[in-house]
């Protein structure tokens, strides 16, 4: 039993200190040059290679994406899930492999390839803000306590980069939706679900949990009624079984806590210590919820700052839309054939490195090693940056086995090696680099 203290839990204290470090804006200073660099970056075309999704007999569902619907998503129907009909891989321009979704008839690989390189170019220039670095290293103690406990990620910068990418999974998911929209391009669907106010529906209806996980399994559990302004709205049922699954998972969380700290007489800290991997999985912040409260996005709360009215969601989602419009402006993929990896053979030393592309915050560094161990599988070196994962597999078998059970979890590991400047080398096979059409339906 542990008997360190617990970081005070507030989250809208934590969200206020984001938004004063925020204040005025992410991104502002470095408009001009952010847009400029995005579209040179993606003036070099990007070659993936796309496989078509393995559904289950009599299914329209994977088996990973059947078994979680069951597990974690109660109420929620299979009819009421739509899926990817292709998993596409490709590396992306700082030289970290990548997955992603999309479904035959929509607006093609573009979007998840378009969405990535967005999330890097915002991410650079988080990077590269000292004001905001500065005003991070301010910080009080205090400030520093309420977000470790309160925020998985708790350094600023992580969670910033953290909600950008969650903001680049909502529209590449969504957009397995499209063909249901009156949206025809990836700049008019991305600017589409601004107007529309998806973004913020996301952050508000949807929980962590089933943003992350379903994004990597490729489905989407929504349904679009399109207004006669031309926006789109999730339907009626949409938002009670958005709502439903939500209250589930905090009526879970509530339970193991009470549980842990009634039952078996255990503080709040070392509850969560004890059952640390089932809490984080259904998501710890809920376990700390007071009773009949409900939870708020950290973006998405409203503040007075600097003696105007400022809430962060809408500042990210604008600027990732306006930086993906321009990168699809000038972006071209193009499509390489796909290998295998059948487990034989013998291993080299290469052999124990990989690459998990969508791994994307600590949760996922903490499934991604429990898989592993739970197989005997010493994980030696797992870096959340480059994805890049080392493990000491037993035989090419073990290692093959090993990638299944990170598929069924919602991962897609790849051998694939960042090599540098992308380019038709990066993928097997040769491809005709071609631009491909605004919209494949």
């Amino acid at each position: 039993m542990s008997s360190d203290p617990m970081p005070p839990y507030d989250r809208r204290t934590a969200s206020r200190i984001l938004a004063e470090l925020a204040r005025p804006g992410l991104f502002d200073t470095a408009r001009p040059g952010l847009l400029d660099t995005a579209r040179a970056t993606a003036a070099a075309p990007i070659a993936y290679t796309a496989t078509a999704m393995r559904t289950e007999p009599n299914s329209h569902l994977t088996l990973s994406q059947r078994l979680y619907l069951e597990r974690y998503m109660r109420p929620c129907r299979p009819d009421q899930v739509t899926g990817a009909t292709h998993r596409i891989t490709w590396t992306d321009s700082d030289g970290i492999p990548n997955t992603g979704h999309v479904r035959a008839g929509g607006l093609g690989p573009i979007v998840p390839i378009a969405m990535r390189e967005t999330v890097l170019a915002l991410w650079h220039s988080l990077a590269e803000d000292g004001a905001l670095h500065h005003r991070i290293a301010g910080l009080g103690d205090g400030d520093r306590a309420v977000l470790e406990g309160s925020t998985t990620d708790a350094d600023p910068i992580d969670i910033f980069r953290v909600g950008i990418e969650a903001t680049g999974r909502a529209l590449a998911q969504h957009a397995l939706l499209s063909g249901s929209t009156p949206y025809r391009t990836p700049a008019e669907f991305a600017c589409g679900l601004r107007d529309s106010g998806i973004f913020a529906a996301v952050a508000t209806r949807w929980y962590w949990e089933l943003q992350a996980s379903t994004y990597r399994r490729g489905m989407i559990p929504v349904a679009f009624d399109v207004q006669p302004d031309r926006t789109v709205r999730y339907s009626a049922e949409t938002v009670a079984t958005l709502r439903a699954m939500k209250d589930a998972t905090i009526a879970d969380a509530h339970a193991v806590m009470h549980r842990a700290t009634t039952t078996e007489g255990l503080s709040v800290a070392a509850a969560i210590e004890k059952y640390h991997d089932e809490l984080d999985l259904i998501s710890r912040q809920y376990a700390l919820l007071a009773p009949g409260s409900r939870p708020a996005c950290l973006a998405a709360m409203p503040h007075q700052v600097d003696g105007g009215h400022y809430t962060l969601l809408p500042v990210v989602v604008d600027r990732f839309v306006e930086v993906f419009t321009a990168i699809t402006a000038t972006l071209s993929v193009a499509g390489t054939p796909a290998g295998t990896d059948s487990g034989s053979g013998e291993l080299t030393v290469d052999d124990h490195l990989f690459y998990v592309p969508d791994m994307n915050c600590k949760h996922c560094v903490r499934t991604i090693t429990g898989v592993l161990e739970s197989m005997r599988i010493t994980v030696g070196d797992i870096d959340l940056i480059s994805k890049r994962v080392v493990a000491d597999f037993r035989s090419p078998r073990n290692r093959h086995r090993a990638f299944e059970a990170l598929r069924d979890s919602g991962y897609n590991p790849t051998v694939l090696a960042p090599v540098g400047p992308r380019g038709p080398g990066l993928l097997p096979g040769a491809a005709v680099r071609t631009r491909l059409p605004e919209t494949t339906r």
